[in-house]
């Protein structure tokens, strides 16, 4: 499966700055050893089921231990018995796009 997902943690700093909550919330995806992409507003994972979901929870729980109130937007693609679809999702685009589809 992929999912993509976007923390949105509550501040208090003047800014509304929230990056240190999500850099922490990207680190643990990132420990999680999962095929992941982080973009300007959501970070894609993907694995099986199980193990995407106790990411997003760790996730979301490293966030909630600096922020008192945590929003989630979470977007999956489940697809059995395909994999590596964080890559090969867009370069079929890509050749879509190349052939002048």
């Amino acid at each position: 499966m992929l999912a993509a997902f976007s923390l949105s943690p509550t501040t208090s700093d003047p800014t509304g700055s929230v990056t240190e909550a999500v850099a922490a919330a990207v680190r643990v995806v990132r420990e999680s050893g999962l095929p992941h992409e982080t973009t300007s507003m959501f970070t894609t994972i993907e694995g099986e089921w199980d193990e995407v979901m106790a990411v997003v929870k760790r996730a979301v729980d490293v966030v909630a231990e600096v922020s008192p109130r945590v929003g989630l937007v979470l977007k999956a693609d489940i697809r059995p018995g395909y994999a590596d679809q964080l890559t090969a999702k867009v370069e079929r685009i890509e050749q879509a796009l190349a052939d002048g589809q």
